[in-house]
């Protein structure tokens, strides 16, 4: 009997048989919820005409107009996405728009579904067409795998592991294994990327050189298929800006000719570290960390970081029963989470240096180690960091304390009661410092080598740091003028390294009622938000 997945599968394989399906029974309707471009249908006239309206007026201004390429997939990313494209092509630069209609990124979907994507989308952008050159990577023929350059294979076969562990939380695939979960989601994604490499290269190559983008702009740039074709650009000399959405609302990050999920701040930091900062400035990052300490919401931000508000250093000694031996944080992160993945110094992953850390105090009674493992594990499917530290010590010595992510523990009351602090990228180690704790820091962050950290980049440089560190810990204390700089470092870090944007990607249909486009695109707009579509646009961020 045939089933319906191999009818599916047939009717894929035939030209025209899913456009035409959609034509005679589904026209103008989405194939599934998850992939419903309803509300861009709805708006999509409207930006167009203020979009066509604004390009007019600009076209006589004298700045340097781009050929700008944004790249998206997923419904959400679409969505906004295409917000985007209308606003730059607004502010005068000729727009491609390109895009894969995928409504999931980690389940396999039929050709048959899929074409009916493509179909459903083509019609929702029709009338962008002439704006914005909506093209699916679909609609472009491939070239052949073989003929993908060596350099950008190996770059899809990274991005896919990543994909893979930031999927299901894990550091460790199993690439090879296509009966275990992780081997087959690695498999579906290496497909997925391989593919769009291949029809970006091809569709790169149908161009006249004079067409060809002059810059890049896609979300994220380090996974999915955005990140493989990050990878394309990079490899055929495009200029590339990513951007991504952290906790402020009404700000953006974004990094050019990088990932951006790197948080690099080399020369924000370059620019502003010996500039002091105002009092109200001063002002601003107290509140904010208090804020944080308390487990509390503070203006833009829309994260509450602790389940418990701060009790106090002497409440956690009393209920960890700790004494006055010397006491070490370590402060995890969550396994798999983007800002640890491909983060390794000197260990072959964040669950290496856990695991190293652990034995190495197992054996030190002396002194007194926590654990505190991240709060946000409650959230997430993947294994705990409880898990990977009972494997390595099957038998958890009274000395070591885990912190485990339910428990009701402020995170700062245990900073404030540190003589020494661990942390692999967790903002908890910046923090460490602004609070005068030593801090060794294991994995690639935002804030290592900036003057107050230490920053060990081998296993045995790492061991000996600890050891010359533990005969005296306190005597290791931070300086003030290292304590300054952490300060100073974090005001630049929440505070001049996003940029002001209109539409946060959690909540813009509704941002859209203070921003609409035609705001945005008016001289108040400009002035409020004007740098930043320069910068996406890849105009030079000077600091």
């Amino acid at each position: 009997m045939v089933s319906k997945a191999d009818i599916k599968y047939i009717m894929g394989e035939i030209p025209l048989t899913a456009e035409v399906y959609w034509y005679l029974f589904q026209h103008g309707k989405p194939i599934t919820k998850g992939f419903s471009l309803r509300r861009v249908e709805k708006w999509l006239p409207k930006w167009c005409e203020q979009a066509e309206f604004a390009y007019q007026q600009n076209q006589s201004k004298s700045q340097k107009k781009r050929r700008v390429w944004i790249f998206c997939t997923l419904r959400y990313w679409i969505e906004h996405a295409t917000l985007l494209s209308l606003t730059l092509n607004g502010l005068g630069h000729h727009v491609l728009f390109t895009y894969l209609p995928y409504a999931s990124w980690n389940r396999a979907i039929h050709r048959f579904d899929l074409r009916r994507h493509r179909t459903y989308a083509q019609s929702v952008f029709r009338p962008a067409s002439s704006l914005l050159h909506p093209t699916s990577l679909l609609e472009v023929k491939p070239i052949s795998s073989r003929l993908i350059p060596d350099e950008i294979v190996e770059a899809i076969r990274e991005v896919s592991l990543r994909d893979t562990q930031y999927t299901l939380q894990i550091e460790d695939v199993d690439t090879d294994n296509e009966n275990s979960a992780s081997g087959r989601l690695y498999k579906l994604r290496l497909l997925r990327n391989t593919q769009a490499a291949a029809a970006t290269l091809a569709w790169f190559q149908s161009m006249e050189p004079n067409e060809r983008p002059e810059v890049l702009i896609t979300p994220n740039g380090s996974i999915l298929e955005m990140g493989v074709v990050y990878q394309v650009a990079r490899f055929l000399g495009i200029p590339i800006v990513t951007y991504e959405f952290g906790e402020q609302r009404g700000r953006i990050w974004l990094a050019q000719n990088s990932e951006v999920m790197l948080q690099e701040t080399d020369d924000l930091w370059e620019a502003k570290k010996g500039k002091p900062l105002t009092e109200s400035e001063w002002d601003q990052i107290r509140s904010l960390y208090v804020s944080r300490q308390n487990g509390s919401l503070w203006e833009n931000f829309s994260r509450l970081w602790q389940g418990q508000p701060s009790q106090g250093g002497q409440k956690a000694l009393k209920d960890l029963g700790l004494d006055s031996r010397p006491i070490v944080l370590l402060a995890a992160n969550v396994i798999g989470d983007s800002l640890t993945l491909g983060r390794q110094i000197f260990t072959k992953n964040m669950t290496e240096w856990l695991e190293g850390s652990v034995k190495f105090f197992a054996s030190r009674p002396e002194v007194q180690f926590i654990v505190r493992i991240h709060p946000g594990e409650r959230y997430l499917k993947g294994p705990s960091v409880a898990q990977v530290i009972r494997k390595a010590l099957p038998d958890v010595p009274p000395h070591i304390h885990l912190v485990e992510a339910p428990e009701p523990v402020n995170t700062y009351d245990l900073v404030e009661i540190a003589d020494l602090g661990l942390a692999y990228t967790t903002t908890v180690g910046m923090e460490m410092a602004m609070s005068g704790v030593p801090v060794l820091v294991g994995g690639k962050t935002h804030y290592r080598g900036k003057g107050f950290t230490i920053d060990p980049t081998s296993w045995d440089d790492y061991y000996q740091i600890l050891e010359r560190v533990l005969t005296d810990p306190r005597k290791n204390r931070l300086t003030r003028e290292q304590v300054e700089n952490a300060w100073r470092y974090a005001y630049r870090f929440f505070f001049n390294y996003p940029c002001p944007f209109p539409w946060h990607l959690l909540n813009f249909w509704n941002e859209l009622d203070t921003w609409p486009m035609e705001r945005v695109l008016s001289p108040e707009g400009q002035t409020q938000f004007g740098d930043t579509f320069r910068f996406l646009a890849n105009h030079s961020r000077e600091w």
